[in-house]
């Protein structure tokens, strides 16, 4: 993970949301609308804003929440915390807000259920996600919690900052993700300026996971349907991120200085900054990458 560019957050606490609304956008992304009543001390700056969610773990009837912000306090305190009385700690991607209305949206990839209910998040940082490809793999409390949530449901978020930063002379963009990532360039790409050029590489399931999000006119938007790229090489749906790899590896990209950030599973984040650095002999420091979860392994809870 590259965090060169990483944008910390401004003045962040830990604060208290609650549900408002679910809705199903696709077979495998679910949205939890959350309303913040104090949301003024969350500095909302679009781009790909994350941040650590705090769930109440099965059976607890209250959550508890820690009261330090720091990186290393809150996780100290954690850590101090009897198992049993922690909260559960994944992290997500703001997709949207309305601070007028005290509102941020969070999308939550879904798996374990064949595609019909079932990410332990869309989109989760450091590895706290998994996506599978499988009907029978365990649903992760990141989409459990969306799929049960109801309105008035607690959770704690913490604001982490973005990684999206490019540097000044950047003169385009390469966005790749897969489905976890998807909320992170969705975000991206609508904050971007009108003239921003650009290339985004998003796989997801199938075309029913697609998802309309604005982007500049001179950002190239490409999808990567794992279920049609398996069917020319079995291969490459064994793997979320395998098929938008391949087509990374394959695509002709724009002239000139750019800037990468990949989001997603481990082997595409460091698959595509390998390709890029390697093979298209990139400056390491113009690649951002964050591998949000490692497929078949599931994230400590």
């Amino acid at each position: 993970m590259s965090t060169r560019n990483l944008s910390k957050p401004v003045d962040p606490h830990v604060l208290v949301a609650e549900v408002v609304t679910t809705k199903r956008l696709s077979p495998h992304l679910q949205r939890v609308t959350f309303g913040i009543e104090d949301i003024d001390r969350l500095t909302l700056v679009g781009d790909d804003q994350w941040f650590r969610l705090f769930l109440p773990r099965p059976g607890q009837d209250t959550l508890r929440l820690p009261t330090r912000t720091s990186n290393l306090g809150w996780y100290a305190q954690y850590l101090a915390t009897p198992r049993a009385r922690r909260p559960l700690v994944r992290n997500y991607t703001i997709r949207a807000s309305r601070p007028e209305l005290r509102e941020i949206d969070v999308d939550f990839v879904l798996h374990g259920h064949d595609g019909q209910d079932g990410h332990d998040g869309a989109d989760g940082h450091d590895g706290a996600a998994g996506i599978g490809g499988a009907g029978d793999e365990p649903v992760g409390p990141g989409a459990g919690f969306a799929l049960a949530a109801q309105a008035g449901d607690r959770v704690g978020i913490l604001d982490q900052g973005t990684y999206h930063r490019p540097d000044a002379e950047c003169a385009w963009r390469l966005l790749v993700a897969d489905e976890s990532g998807l909320p992170a360039v969705a975000g991206v790409c609508e904050s971007l300026p009108d003239d921003a050029r650009g290339v985004v590489v998003v796989e997801v399931a199938g075309s029913e996971d697609r998802q309309d999000f604005r982007a500049p006119a001179g950002v190239d938007v490409r999808w990567v349907e794992r279920d049609r790229a398996a069917a020319d090489d079995p291969a490459l749906g064994e793997v979320p991120g395998r098929a938008a790899l391949a087509f990374v590896r394959g695509a002709e990209l724009p002239a000139g200085p750019g800037y990468a950030l990949v989001a997603g599973e481990q082997a595409l984040a460091a698959g595509v900054r390998r390709h890029l650095v390697n093979d298209r002999r990139w400056p390491k420091g113009q690649v951002d990458f964050v591998g949000y979860w490692r497929h078949g392994k599931a994230s400590p809870s």
